[in-house]
């Protein structure tokens, strides 16, 4: 900028020499040429001035005097400020603008056709593993715990569970789910049996009166014991078994009256709170977040975890579709656009403000000085221009005015 200064400053003072010249060669008797090179360079020192003026003026008061309307920069940088933010805001934040940009660049099959490459999914993947774990450590297990344990409590005692408790457990009946559990048990109960004889005839014999003799109290703790291990074979081996169809005719009747019975639905719901009220199952309750954090911090940062490869190849799929389908392009677009449109209508002013603070902000001096170091090469070409049109333009006027005899 000083070079280009210097440049047209002296455009400036070499014309004014030649007019010096031509004006001393005029009285000495030079020929008409004289006369055509003192009004060019008189012309371009006019012009060369008036730039300067110009030029000059944006940025400072020239040599010092109080001008009007000079100094325009340091003394209007906060009205400049409000007229970029408002210009920004105008023209750069408007919903029209935004959507035909947006529209106009196809988000959605760019970024279709970028997520369909392994590598880039592969990237996507990583930077959200990063990012889920890097969430998980910031928040606290205490705040999470206690958030989740009132979560879940507060639906639980929201939410009555009898009725659903009661579907559930008639469809399980209707469809004969619950015979396995009834093999399970009666299979167990069996086998129990035999390896517990002693235990069984023992107990049966504690229970007997003390005054019947102790042979007659092993004979009834054998005959006990018989009977139960033949009813738990006979119940494991006959599908068809009496018990069988009246622990069938128990369960309809209890999965009707949990959905329909009141009392019985009261019932459940008194033992429901009682079992959320205990401190072991708050505490179970509040452990679910640890085991949950744990079990996902442990898949984000394993690559071949199943989350990571089910992340992968749902962004293979969609980066396939995108790329493909153009209604799941239009679907993507307008989301994109209609967020877009969201943020600037909504934050215009905070965006603009922004601009316009920033600008207020900033220290008259200085910001003349940058502004003049960025573009100040730039505007000594208009004063080195206008030292050139100045004199082509008074040459071709005093040319004019000699042709007309003025």
């Amino acid at each position: 900028m000083r070079r280009m200064k210097l440049t047209a400053t002296g455009l400036l003072l070499f014309v004014a020499l030649v007019y010096v010249l031509a004006k001393l060669a005029s009285h000495q008797g030079a020929g008409p040429w004289a006369g055509y090179v003192a009004a060019a360079a008189e012309a371009g020192m006019v012009g060369a001035l008036a730039d300067w003026f110009a030029v000059t003026a944006l940025f400072r008061r020239p040599l010092g005097l109080p001008i009007p309307h000079t100094a325009i920069i340091p003394t209007k940088k906060d009205q400049l400020g409000v007229s970029l933010g408002d210009f920004v805001g105008e023209n750069f934040l408007s919903e029209d603008v935004v959507r035909q940009r947006l529209r106009s660049v196809g988000i959605g099959s760019r970024l279709g056709a970028w997520l369909s490459v392994p590598d880039h999914a592969d990237r996507v993947t990583a930077e959200l593993s990063a990012a889920l774990r890097g969430a998980l450590t910031v928040l606290r297990d205490s705040d999470v715990q206690a958030v989740v344990g009132e979560a879940i409590t507060r639906r639980a005692h929201a939410q009555e569970i009898a009725p659903g408790i009661g579907k559930t457990l008639e469809k399980i009946v209707a469809d004969g789910g619950h015979k396995r559990a009834v093999d399970l048990v009666v299979s167990r109960a069996h086998d129990w049996l035999v390896l517990h004889s002693d235990s069984v005839m023992d107990a049966v014999q504690g229970g007997a009166p003390g005054w019947t003799p102790r042979f007659v109290d092993r004979k009834v703790a054998e005959r006990v014991y018989k009977e139960l291990l033949r009813f738990c074979a006979e119940m494991r081996d006959m599908p068809r078994h009496p018990a069988r169809a009246a622990l069938d005719r128990f369960l309809t009747d209890f999965a009707s009256d949990l959905q329909a019975d009141s009392d019985t639905r009261e019932r459940v719901e008194r033992l429901k709170t009682d079992i959320l009220g205990r401190d072991e199952v708050q505490d179970l309750i509040a452990s679910v977040w640890t085991a949950v954090r744990s079990m996902i911090v442990s898949a984000a940062e394993d690559e071949r975890s199943e989350l990571r490869l089910r992340v992968r190849a749902s962004l293979l799929s969609l980066g396939a579709r995108m790329a493909a389908d153009p209604k799941v392009q239009g679907k993507v677009d307008g989301w994109l656009e209609s967020a877009a449109v969201y943020v600037v209508t909504t934050y215009r002013k905070e965006i603009t403000s922004l601009i316009t603070d920033t600008v207020a902000s900033w220290d008259a001096e200085h910001t003349t000085k940058k502004i003049e170091a960025n573009i100040g090469r730039d505007l000594q070409f208009i004063r080195i221009n206008g030292t050139v049109v100045g004199s082509l333009a008074g040459l071709l006027i005093f040319t004019v005015s000699r042709a007309l005899g003025a």
